[in-house]
């Protein structure tokens, strides 16, 4: 799958209220989208022919357009029917889903205020977004270059497009010199986050995660700390310094992608791959499962 170019598979793309096949969902070269990241976008999963937590991420991806100044033209109800159809049409159970929605090429210019606004979902199978081996041993991170920006400067509440360029840079980077992802600091110098992940840590008992004022509160970060409240671990939203983290006994990632992966290096600093980080990838895990299929064992 990994060596297929992505235009070159095999299936439907749901693109304006049409589902339409794969390979006939295309844009302009000149979609505003393309070259000012007037976009916003989602990362879903589905488990077992179910989107996990479908109506909170849809819900996000219409909140990301207000926030660049677009409405979608289409409902979060139909957007949600559209992935469910989708995904049966696609004959997946375990998958990864793509909305993203965009200004088109009626306009180009920084100005744009007459462009027609698209909106398309893909659905395509894809294996863990980390090596299953490493992961379990904890991965490494190297030490981005680039920050969050002040959210002054950014919308960085929105999963807006242009929000990633640095993470981009910042995971090439990192994969140049064999690790597998980066941490970024904030524009205070603050911890933020991973590229495309929420980051935690275990100390004494409690998890550290700081505080998502620059950077997007995942929602698979909600979900592990609802699933760590469940188990009466204390939760400490902060601002985290870098030199704190040789006092850190465990780290973690969290997002759809990333699910919860063990972090065993950051830079210098080293980490366990402990019980709290092990508890919380196996809980996850099973929250992630439809109900229906959980109560059918």
């Amino acid at each position: 799958m990994a060596s297929v170019p992505f235009d070159q598979l095999e299936g439907f793309i749901w693109m304006n209220g049409d589902f339409v096949k794969w390979a006939d969902a295309k844009i302009h070269v000149l979609t505003h989208g393309l070259h000012y990241a007037s976009a916003v976008f989602e990362g879903e999963r589905a488990y077992g022919g179910e989107i996990f937590k479908l109506a909170e991420h849809t819900q996000r991806l219409h909140d990301s357009a207000k926030i660049l100044g677009f409405t979608i033209p289409y409902s979060a109800e139909a957007i949600n029917e559209a992935s469910s159809a989708l995904l049966k049409m696609q004959g997946f159970q375990d998958a990864y889903v793509r909305p993203i929605a965009w200004r088109g090429s009626e306009q180009m210019g920084v100005s744009a205020q007459n462009n027609r606004i698209n909106c398309a979902i893909a659905i395509w199978q894809w294996p863990s977004y980390f090596d299953p081996a490493q992961k379990l041993k904890g991965i490494r991170l190297d030490l981005a270059e680039y920050r969050r920006p002040d959210p002054r400067t950014a919308p960085s509440k929105s999963k807006a497009a242009g929000l990633y360029m640095i993470c981009t840079l910042s995971k090439h980077a990192a994969e140049a010199k064999g690790y597998a992802d980066a941490m970024m600091l904030d524009w205070r110098g603050q911890v933020a986050e991973a590229t495309g992940a929420n980051i935690f840590f275990v100390k004494d008992g409690k998890l550290h995660t700081p505080t998502p004022d620059c950077f997007l509160d995942g929602i698979t970060r909600r979900t592990v700390i609802d699933l760590a409240k469940r188990r009466g671990i204390e939760i400490v939203e902060r601002a985290i310094m870098p030199d704190e983290l040789a006092g850190f006994e465990q780290c973690f990632l969290t997002g759809t992608a990333a699910e919860v992966t063990p972090v065993s290096e950051i830079g210098p600093y080293n980490f366990q791959v402990g019980e709290i980080a092990k508890t919380l990838m196996n809980d996850y895990s099973a929250e992630v499962q439809p109900k229906q299929a959980i109560a059918a064992e």
